[in-house]
């Protein structure tokens, strides 16, 4: 298997295409933060994404003395799983990289797709910890970003979901997101580097498969080119507008909130006087940061008319607390408290 650095000029210089200095880029600006002799972990499952991102990490982590380990998760869910985890270890250790192969156990909770992302992430976050890394970086595209806004978009989440996935969230980066799927798998050929094609990826069982191979090919038809850098761009001003709700609402909450009998009471006024939508993110916040529920749109809604609507009504149930109205407050109680 070629190195990271291999494909030379006939003056020995080495040849840098065009995709691969992509992706160098940003796995190069995701490294800044890094504080010197630090250690990265890798997530590569073998295909070209991760792959690239691997290759591109070897590369940028000399030059800043970085320690590179890598993970490779068996989900076990497909015929010769275990042989391509192993080719792909193989492969990533001939790059200097200390790699890592951790086999885990899919349940069907939740589905599928969430049960085997929520193995995969449990192995992620053991070895990250075994490792003492500072990074974990994820080959997720440009084209993955825009499928998450897309689907964000069919479910109705609201401007929350449209945010996608951020590039940096906690010591989880994502330093492909400016890069096209294309240019990576471009970046594995120039470089003479062996990928594995996940079959489950051409599978439309799955939503997110659906969305790449129907939906947007129909959009770039029918709408022009550009619609993922479009998508994409509308993550990027969503996260934006999000963070800085957020940030205003942590602000907000400690002025309109106080301690309560079992739970915690927010004052009418500052819920009346304030537009629908911080109104509703306030509610919601309370609901996440006090309880670890998270509201759908018509329960944040029904909670709501307590102070827009009232009429003497009882308390609203939703899953996990009890909200009522009780003079000039509103009142959150753990359900079983209630």
């Amino acid at each position: 298997m070629p190195s990271p650095t291999s494909h030379t000029q006939n003056d020995g210089r080495s040849r840098l295409d065009a995709a691969t200095a992509a992706v160098r880029l940003g796995v190069r600006r995701s490294l800044e933060s890094c504080s010197a002799d630090a250690a990265v972990l890798a997530c590569v499952s073998g295909g070209a994404d991760s792959m690239a991102l691997a290759a591109a990490l070897a590369f940028e982590a000399k030059a800043r003395s970085i320690r590179v380990h890598s993970i490779t998760v068996d989900h076990g869910l497909q015929p010769g799983s275990g042989t391509v985890a192993e080719r792909t270890a193989q492969t990533l250790a001939t790059w200097g990289i200390e790699a890592h192969i951790e086999q885990v156990t899919v349940t069907d909770a939740g589905g599928p797709e969430a049960a085997a992302r929520n193995a995969r992430y449990r192995a992620i976050d053991a070895v990250a910890d075994r490792t003492g890394v500072e990074l974990v970086m994820l080959g997720h595209t440009l084209d993955d970003q825009a499928e998450s806004v897309l689907l964000g978009l069919a479910r109705g989440s609201g401007a929350g979901s449209l945010k996608a996935m951020a590039p940096l969230n906690g010591r989880y980066a994502r330093p492909l997101l400016g890069v096209r799927r294309k240019q990576t798998r471009d970046s594995c050929m120039a470089r003479g580097i062996e990928v594995w094609d996940d079959p489950q990826n051409d599978d439309d069982a799955f939503a997110r498969v659906r969305a790449r191979r129907i939906v947007l090919p129909v959009f770039e038809k029918e709408l022009g080119p550009g619609i993922a850098e479009a998508l994409a761009r509308t993550a990027e001003q969503s996260r934006e507008d999000e963070d800085a709700f957020e940030q205003m609402i942590e602000e907000f909450i400690e002025e309109v909130c106080e301690p309560a009998e079992a739970g915690i009471a927010v004052e009418v006024s500052a819920l009346a006087h304030n537009p629908a939508a911080l109104r509703n993110r306030l509610i919601r916040y309370v609901a996440q940061a006090e309880f670890g529920a998270s509201l759908s749109r018509t329960h944040t809604l029904a909670i709501a008319a307590l102070v827009t609507d009232w009429r003497g009504q009882g308390p609203i149930n939703v899953p996990g607390i009890s909200v009522s109205r009780r003079g000039d407050r509103i009142v959150f109680t753990a359900a079983e408290k209630a």
